[in-house]
């Protein structure tokens, strides 16, 4: 079976599961106080521009958006997300079971709009009940959001200001920033994007690691007791070696950054393979993650030789499905992958 269901269907990069196979031969300290991990931060802080004390890894993206947004909004307040946000769909209300709400925002190609978001909280504290509402205190945004497009620096820059008028975090979900940052659409660096919010992570379970993010607060504004909250919500792993050496890897020779280019020039070969075949594509997506619209006679056919992902519906007759290529999807692939178009 071929599969382009996800970027996450393969297992670690060579060089990560060298690195593993090392660290199995010698003992280590926990909870991310070994030498690989800290060798990490340091990495990651000069890649960002910010203090390596302010870095930390968690096992999973559910997790740290889980355990950031819980610890950075007081007991009333909800976040602000798009409606078609990854937690505000696909996370199994993982934020609500924290106690705190999503605020849903339109999505304009999975984005949300500055202007939507000032006027979301013009009109929350013109409204005299608002003390009796649940109150706005963070954003929350994906880059590349979950349609695979991306915020530019302007559209960054127009959120951020508003975050700022109103005192509230912004919050970027980087679960396949490296997808995002190899982009050619893209005109936002690293040290850009940490300027440009209050806290972000870099995703390594969907970019070539085994598991793993690397949460960054980036103006110095670790929520108190950071680690003891984390271990509170049950997303502090003992060997915390085992995730900071994949991002120590990930961050020694630009291998990040490497290895998310290829899933970019994999996706502009799968682009033109989908428009040859005549599918219709549900939008431009400039990243790894490619959305067309396919009969669904048509698409149970192709689910027995291509696995893709079910996004939804399109109408009676039709689905939106999902094609994405990954840091390991190779030539020999996207052959077979036109072959059986």
């Amino acid at each position: 079976m071929l599969s382009f269901e996800s970027d996450y269907i393969k297992g670690v990069h060579p060089q990560i599961l060298s690195a593993l196979y090392k660290l199995n031969e010698e003992p280590f300290a926990g909870y991310g106080e070994d030498k690989f991990t800290k060798s990490a931060k340091q990495k990651i802080a000069a890649a960002c521009n910010t203090d390596a004390k302010d870095i930390f890894f968690l096992v999973g993206g559910t997790q740290t958006n889980a355990v950031v947004i819980a610890t950075m909004l007081k007991a009333y307040e909800g976040v602000i997300a798009a409606q078609t946000g990854h937690i505000n769909v696909h996370e199994a209300g993982a934020i609500e079971h924290t106690g705190h709400k999503v605020l849903p925002l339109p999505a304009h190609f999975g984005k949300i709009r500055s202007q939507d978001l000032s006027i979301y909280l013009k009109t929350f504290y013109a409204d005299e009940n608002y003390p009796h509402m649940v109150f706005p205190g963070m954003v929350y945004i994906s880059q590349p959001t979950e349609y695979g497009t991306l915020y530019s620096k302007a559209e960054l820059n127009a959120i951020y200001a508003i975050c700022k008028e109103y005192g509230i975090p912004l919050y970027i979900d980087g679960a396949r920033l490296g997808y995002a940052l190899a982009s050619t659409e893209n005109d936002v660096s690293l040290p850009e994007l940490a300027r440009l919010c209050d806290a972000f992570y870099i995703g390594g379970t969907k970019v070539g690691a085994l598991c793993g993010e690397a949460l960054v607060f980036t103006h110095n504004n670790t929520p108190n007791h950071f680690i003891t909250q984390v271990k509170q919500h049950g997303a502090l792993l003992a060997k915390g070696s085992l995730i900071g050496i994949q991002f120590d890897t990930l961050f020694t020779d630009n291998l990040y950054f490497r290895i998310s280019k290829n899933a970019i020039d994999t996706a502009q070969q799968l682009i033109d393979i989908l428009d040859k075949k005549e599918f219709k594509f549900f939008l431009k997506s400039p990243t790894n993650q490619q959305f067309v619209i396919v009969d669904n006679a048509k698409q149970q056919i192709l689910k027995q030789h291509v696995a893709t992902g079910f996004w939804e519906k399109y109408n009676d007759n039709s689905s939106v499905i999902r094609f994405a290529t990954s840091w390991a999807t190779t030539l020999d692939e996207l052959t077979k992958l036109r072959e059986i178009l």
